[in-house]
């Protein structure tokens, strides 16, 4: 999957190049092996990715973040997306549970990932097998690593808003954060 973006060695100064040569990680391909392998989990601070490799795990936004910045810093052209799906127990394995109990068959999610040559790369959770792949998106929108806080979750809100309502978000919104909980190890 991620074998299709080109290939860079980490420099030899940088931020994101010092972070990962500190866990052994020689350039980019490396990095997202690295980076996909580690447990799905959010870290301390929602939206900042720095603390990925220094916690041992990460949230899609998270994951998908540091390899940005990572890849801004090698120069590597690919985008930091962020999508809305339908999540279900098919496409997001540990949710169906939660949405049973809330009497929901979906609920919009705010999915982060990489986009190369109009190809996606999800590096969220290693080893996770869904009955179907999350596929189809609602929309997407392309956002810079400092768009996972604030601009991703309004994106991601205005989404629910516009399924359920306003009357109804609330109870929509706390079933989704039952739901990442239900997913993280």
């Amino acid at each position: 999957m991620y074998k299709s973006i080109p290939n860079r060695e980490l420099l030899n100064s940088g931020k994101y190049s010092n972070m990962f040569r500190e866990v052994g990680v020689s350039d980019f391909h490396e990095a997202c092996e690295y980076v996909w392998k580690l447990p799905y989990g959010r870290t301390s601070e929602r939206s900042n990715w720095d603390l990925v490799l220094s916690e041992g795990k990460g949230a899609c936004s998270t994951k998908h973040a540091l390899l940005k910045a990572l890849s801004n810093e090698l120069a590597l052209d690919i985008d930091l997306v962020v999508g809305i799906y339908l999540m279900h127990e098919n496409n997001t394995p540990g949710v169906g549970d939660v949405l049973s109990e809330y009497g929901l068959e979906y609920i919009p999610e705010a999915h982060c990932y990489l986009r190369h040559s109009g190809s996606r790369i999800d590096l969220t959770r290693h080893g996770a097998q869904a009955e179907e792949e999350i596929a189809e998106f609602l929309t997407e929108k392309v956002i810079e690593p400092q768009g996972i806080g604030a601009e991703k979750q309004e994106y991601h809100r205005e989404c629910v808003r516009r399924e359920f309502g306003e009357a109804e978000f609330d109870r929509v919104w706390s079933a989704r954060e039952e739901c990442i909980s239900a997913i993280s190890t």
